[in-house]
């Protein structure tokens, strides 16, 4: 099927719509608003629940299963990945140790 530009620049122009307006109509309307300490408070949790939601699934899920088995490299390397981040609080290092410990468990598995 073939589709005019305009058809599609206004697929384009739609679609940014649609995922920037939900994100900016909260700031743009609660920018100059004080909370209350507890709603702060609370909203202070919010990312690291979300990132939790994410990582949970790929550090236990292995092959499809709940697993705290030895073969399951990803929950096992989060373990040095984690102390390094609460050590050095640094970003970059722990994308670094992450990287070298996976790596690490991959040429051991090889041999």
């Amino acid at each position: 099927m073939q589709y005019s530009q305009e058809t599609i620049l206004v697929t384009i122009v739609g679609m940014m719509v649609v995922t920037y307006l939900p994100r900016l109509l909260p700031i743009a309307l609660l920018s100059n608003k004080q909370f209350p300490a507890v709603v702060t408070q609370w909203l202070s949790y919010v990312p690291a629940a979300i990132l939790s939601a994410l990582l949970a699934p790929s550090l236990f899920i292995h092959n499809n299963n709940f697993s705290l088995s030895f073969d399951n490299m990803y929950l096992w390397s989060a373990i040095p990945v984690l102390i390094v981040a609460i050590r050095t609080k640094s970003f970059f290092g722990t994308i670094v140790t992450g990287m070298v410990v996976i790596a690490g468990w991959r040429y051991l598995l090889a041999m």
